[in-house]
């Protein structure tokens, strides 16, 4: 509670009831669930703890066949989805085919392995993305029952570009309903269980997407982010996210599309893996023509970074407090930059409208379209009748999450756009956008907390639902950032980890700073290791 004890008497006050209702909260729930829940199968198949990158090295150099780490990926899937509920569609078949393709391609000698690694990059390797990236002949639901049946008709352009580089689509993986909660679960293919603790949340909306990866049923994946759907549930499950610079990746094919042209810029495409050296790679392939802006294969010298932190938001209103975990966590990352890279190195700083990150998000959200969440949860055709749906809800009439609806309603009670509420806050983000530009320049990055909490139980976020506001800020402001796990799994047994921002464009030194710290802490930790 360090961050209000400045703050005006009222503030103060609030903050400890609300501290204590948290806790109270959390005693209730861990009632509810008592012990961890099943434990994972363990990884026992030496293909499945190779990074894409590697896979597709041995792929090229003929040391594994794309047939054999493709069987390896689904075994993998078959075992661990009964328990985890993250695949909702599959293409065993086809990708089979394509990996027997894939073999015979490298065995003709009509290219040379360089050429192979440079004009497809990932050849044979299986990849998987979330219910609202279109995959051609797949599934495209967005977690809707509405769109239960709706098929795509053809690749998103992200996925397209990474079929190009060789990648084979064999797996989809679940979301929350419409991508817009931070727990994946809906009524067309249920609740998604966390690898480490079943009876935890894997985040939303790439949630599916964060456990396969966790669970090494899945060399590399795909997911988005508006919010925080690419970082919560990397940081959930102890894999890596990026969210790119705005504009950057192609948002086509993503269901929803965005209202506006602002929208698609706070939302982002980008890559997910359990190692952090797949992700330039991957990032490169994705932004196509944009990869150019982004400068992948300039060296970073670490030395020369300017590293900046901060350890919460400052107290935000109904958001809940760092967990001491992932404070200790903090001061370890700052201690191992400062010791390999000089004394006091990294700077501790306070940005105070970091406090209005959930208040500013909400109305940068808002457009001039006059649609909001109804319309999404309608298909994009009508806005439903929430105050109905939810009636009908308390009756198990509803085909929609209640969450789903109760995000509606919240939605349609923010401030509109065009409203003096609205303008002010649109200009917080710009005054918060140039002070972040101005202090991290070209050559420095923002270390800060991905969430407060490790991966709730479920149903908790309903409790604790502005908590998204940590990673949701970074989208309205436009920079990059990546999800990065620490290794060590905290005192709950569940990852612990932190997200890495730096200025527009600048996602190489997100992504040094992503394989320094991977060095240091280990990244990715075996679920089914239990403490």
């Amino acid at each position: 509670m360090a961050e209000i004890q400045n703050a005006p008497l009222s503030r103060v006050i609030g903050g400890y009831i609300f501290a204590i209702l948290q806790a109270c909260i959390r005693f209730v729930f861990r009632l509810i669930y008592g012990q961890k829940g099943e434990s994972m199968p363990p990884i026992t198949d030496p293909i499945l703890l190779e990074s894409a990158t590697s896979l597709a090295k041995k792929i090229r150099n003929q040391e594994l066949s794309s047939v054999q780490v493709l069987e390896s990926f689904i075994r993998r899937v078959k075992e661990v989805n009964p328990l985890l509920n993250c695949v909702v569609d599959e293409r065993y078949g086809q990708a089979l085919k394509e990996a027997a393709e894939a073999d015979a391609l490298i065995k003709s000698g009509h290219y040379t392995v360089e050429e192979l690694a440079k004009q497809k990059p990932f050849l044979g390797v299986p990849i998987t993305t979330k219910d609202c990236i279109s995959v051609k002949g797949m599934l495209h639901t967005a977690g809707l029952y509405e769109r239960r049946h709706v098929r795509a008709t053809k690749d998103a352009d992200a996925m397209a570009l990474m079929r190009k580089a060789g990648a084979i689509p064999f797996a989809l993986t679940n979301v929350s309903e419409v991508c817009m909660w931070w727990e994946s679960n809906n009524t067309v293919h249920g609740r998604t269980r966390n690898a480490y603790d079943t009876n935890r949340i894997v985040g939303g909306s790439s949630g599916g997407e964060g456990c396969i990866q966790s669970a090494a049923a899945s060399a590399f994946g795909l997911g988005s982010d508006i919010g925080g759907s690419i970082r919560m549930p990397a940081f959930f499950n102890g894999i890596f996210g990026h969210k790119p610079s705005k504009l950057t990746v192609s948002n086509v094919g993503q269901f929803p599309a965005p209202f506006s042209a602002e929208q698609n810029a706070f939302l982002g495409l980008g890559p997910m893996s359990r190692f952090a050296e797949d992700l330039r790679p991957m990032l490169k392939i994705m932004a196509g023509e944009k990869s150019a802006l982004l400068n992948l294969d300039k060296e970073v010298d670490l030395t020369k970074l300017k590293f900046f932190y901060q350890e919460s938001d400052g107290g935000g209103r109904l958001i809940s407090a760092v967990d001491s975990d992932l404070r200790q966590a903090m001061k370890r990352v700052v201690q191992h930059l400062n010791q390999k890279f000089g004394t006091q190195k990294v700077e501790r700083i306070q940005l105070p409208q970091f406090r209005q990150s959930a208040a500013i998000w909400f109305a940068n959200m808002r457009d001039d379209s006059g649609h909001g969440f109804a319309y999404q949860l309608g298909n994009l055709e009508k806005d439903i009748n929430t105050y109905l749906e939810l009636m009908k809800w308390f009756f198990g009439a509803s085909k929609h999450t209640f969450i789903g609806l109760t995000t509606a309603i919240m939605d349609s009670a923010q401030c509109k756009h065009g409203s003096p509420k609205y303008d002010h806050l649109v200009s917080k983000r710009n005054e918060l956008r140039a002070e972040i530009q101005k202090l991290l320049g070209d050559n420095g990055v923002l270390i800060y907390p991905t969430h407060p909490t490790v991966a709730p139980y479920h149903n908790e976020p309903i409790m604790r639902p502005i908590n998204f506001a940590y990673t949701g800020i970074v989208n309205v402001l436009g920079f990059p950032a990546t999800a990065v796990p620490l290794g060590q799994l905290g005192n709950e047994g569940l990852p612990l980890g932190v997200q890495i921002i730096a200025n527009f464009n600048e996602d190489r030194l997100c992504l040094a700073v992503a394989e320094e710290l991977e060095r240091a802490f280990g990244g990715w930790a075996k679920p089914d290791v239990r403490l």
